[in-house]
């Protein structure tokens, strides 16, 4: 049984190290960072009663909503569904940083945010 146990453990180890791609960053149980798509709110009209998903990644190319990027670049995130009570204009988030999701709170004023490097999409 010893032998056999051996056998195992030596071919993992050797998988595992054969294999860089697997990372501590791919083992962690901590969802990813957002990326900042934009430094400033986003002022959008919406309609009273109508299902809104908000980008929580900062991925998403319809900014400041969802357009399911965070599948693939942000696996771990997901978007915040909301539902407004009345027609209205609103300011939403374009950091992903704020307190009060899907609306700005100022935040993007921040030093973190400023001094902080916008995200480029790029495609495949």
């Amino acid at each position: 049984m010893n032998t056999l146990v051996t056998k195992i453990d030596y071919k993992w180890i050797s998988l595992t190290l054969r294999n860089p791609w697997i990372t501590a960053s791919k083992l962690s149980t901590l969802p990813p960072e957002p990326v900042i798509p934009s430094k400033k709110p986003l002022r959008v009209e919406l309609l009273g009663g109508k299902r809104y998903s908000w980008c929580t990644c900062g991925h998403s190319k319809k900014q400041p909503f969802c357009d399911g990027a965070h599948k693939f670049k942000a696996q771990g995130l997901s978007p915040l569904r909301f539902f407004p009570e009345k027609d209205s204009t609103v300011w939403l988030c374009g950091c992903k940083y704020t307190n009060n999701p899907p609306y700005c709170d100022g935040t993007h004023k921040q030093d973190f945010i400023v001094s902080a490097p916008l995200h480029e999409h790029t495609d495949p």
